[in-house]
């Protein structure tokens, strides 16, 4: 039994904290902070009610280090669990090399004045944590997160090699808005609107945001056009598993999201350049988040399913073979468990999950981590017990396209 300390309030670290009160063997006492206490005390007063347990709330502003350090020294966690934004990792991460205490985030550093994703700057960080005799876990969400421990599964017990990897993110569900984010809408619309980039013969291929599309049959969604993304998991397990010749990342969006999104970017609302507005300086696309729903607010109105996996071809025992490793959400049976939708359930959970294995021993290590770094079986296991059962598929032939 281990105490943590959760910093972040929105969707997902709801989802984790709930999941956390449920496994109150491993979680013996939670601490959630952001900077907006009231956000926490919602969050509290659910667990409280749903689950009988009682957890501390605090306010912390997470780019303080100083302040950070002070509030993890106070609540003597043995992990601390980032679930805030991602210009906040470095700084937490300092934060906690300076209390001696270990590190787990979802989703890689981005400077807040640049809408670039990449893992260098945590990765600069693994001396320093090994040499401390900490461990940090990058990215224990869903995409980064369960993509990456699918693909060490299916290296691991599925193929001998893997020649070719695509990862597939569906959300089907509808909230019936003709605009609405399913989470954070800036870290979303920075995400959407980058170059598209895969890895391919041991270079990256960029192209236009948003400029190839398919079409795809989704399991318990129907057929939907996904697109071609850059994410964050194509660095890491490139660089992991450099055998993989190519790696890409597709995501899907309904045409009214897209409409949307187009006259936003084509009247600037999605920059991210100060400009001046009535004598003060004000950023477009922090003022356009301020205006959409916030995602926290949809579980109840959200309906359909997510479905997320990876579709491997390689070798098996000489044969060539393709895999197909997926998860499927319903977003109403997510709310009903935690008061909140799917996409936030599935980033959730596998956060909760990825904080267990380091907090009994089963993850462990001295320095920084992704996750397709470490033994799969104790995860995917935890995954069929926690609200996201996995299934394999062996397909009859590769991705056409």
């Amino acid at each position: 039994m281990s105490r943590v300390l959760v910093i972040g309030a929105g969707g997902v670290s709801s989802v984790a904290v709930h999941k956390m009160a449920m496994n109150a063997d491993i979680f013996s006492h939670i601490t959630l902070a952001s900077r907006t206490k009231s956000k926490c005390d919602a969050i509290a007063e659910s667990v409280k009610s749903r689950f009988g347990v009682t957890i501390d709330t605090a306010a912390i502003d997470a780019d303080d280090v100083a302040a950070t350090t002070a509030l993890i020294q106070a609540v003597k966690p043995a992990l601390v669990v980032n679930l805030a934004l991602p210009y906040q990792d470095l700084a937490i991460m300092d934060a906690c090399l300076a209390a001696g205490v270990n590190y787990l985030d979802t989703a890689n550093y981005e400077p807040r004045d640049e809408a670039k994703f990449e893992y260098k700057w945590q990765w600069a960080y693994q001396d320093r944590f090994k040499d401390a005799g900490l461990m940090a876990l990058l990215g224990s969400g869903f995409d980064p997160g369960v993509t990456s421990v699918f693909t060490t599964y299916t290296k691991k017990h599925l193929l001998d090699s893997i020649e070719t990897l695509d990862i597939l993110d569906c959300n089907g569900g509808d909230t019936g808005l003709p605009f609405a984010t399913n989470f954070n809408p800036e870290i979303n619309l920075r995400e959407v609107t980058a170059n598209s980039r895969h890895w391919e013969n041991g270079q990256w291929v960029e192209g236009p945001a948003l400029s190839h599309k398919q079409a795809f049959d989704f399991e318990g969604v129907g057929q939907k056009n996904m697109y071609l993304m850059y994410h964050e998991e194509l660095e890491s397990l490139a660089k992991f598993y450099p055998e993989i010749k190519r790696i890409r990342f597709w995501m899907t969006f309904g045409d009214s999201y897209l409409k949307h999104l187009e006259v936003l970017e084509n009247i600037g609302m999605t920059s991210i350049e100060p400009m001046m507005f009535q004598g003060r300086e004000i950023i477009p696309i922090e003022f356009l988040k301020a205006l959409l729903p916030e995602p926290s607010s949809l579980g109840p109105i959200t309906k359909g399913k997510t479905n997320i996996g990876t579709i491997a071809t390689g070798k098996k025992d000489g044969a060539a073979k393709t895999v197909y490793v997926k998860n499927i959400c319903d977003h109403q049976d997510a709310y009903a468990e935690t008061g909140n939708q799917a996409v936030s359930y599935t980033t959730g959970v596998p956060a909760m999950i990825g904080a267990a294995l380091m907090l009994t021993g089963q993850w462990k290590g001295e320095g920084v981590f992704n996750m397709e770094q470490l033994d799969p079986d104790p995860f995917m296991d935890m995954l069929n017990k926690h609200g996201l059962p996995w299934t394999v598929e062996e397909l009859s032939a590769p991705l056409d396209f």
